[in-house]
């Protein structure tokens, strides 16, 4: 049985919804890179200051009982982490990019302003890039 004429979405009504569902994508790769690589509160770990730690848990595992051992091995797997993460240096400009062409329409239809856009960590930099100022 074929659907009555006139009650399925059109195509403009279509390619709309793709649209809408394209840029709540590039928000969120965007949102989640800002939350995955904002900096840190507190004094900045050095790969020499975490090559350093690295050294002196080394030094101080012959002398340590079982469960110092355990614990400055997991404090080692830690910082050999840290030190791989900060040796991987990440680019976010391509999908700030993306983020700045479709930002203001996003949050047109969403009704998303200035100041959120700032809470949830978005730069004024970035905003102003996508023509989002604080009168929107």
């Amino acid at each position: 049985m074929t659907p009555p004429k006139g009650r399925g979405l059109s195509r403009e009504h279509k390619a709309a919804m793709a649209e809408g569902r394209s840029q709540s994508r590039t928000v969120s790769r965007y949102l989640e890179a800002l939350e995955t690589h904002k900096p840190k509160r507190g004094r900045k770990r050095t790969p020499e200051s975490m090559n350093a730690k690295l050294a002196n848990i080394e030094a101080r595992m012959p002398d340590s009982s079982a469960v110092k051992r355990l614990e400055l091995i997991q404090e080692r797997i830690d910082i050999q982490r840290a030190l791989t993460a900060a040796e991987v240096a990440f680019d976010i400009s391509e999908l700030e990019g993306e983020f700045v062409g479709i930002a203001a329409a996003y949050g047109a239809s969403k009704g998303i302003t200035y100041p959120a856009w700032r809470e949830i960590g978005v730069s004024a930099a970035v905003l102003k890039r996508a023509g989002i100022s604080r009168a929107s």
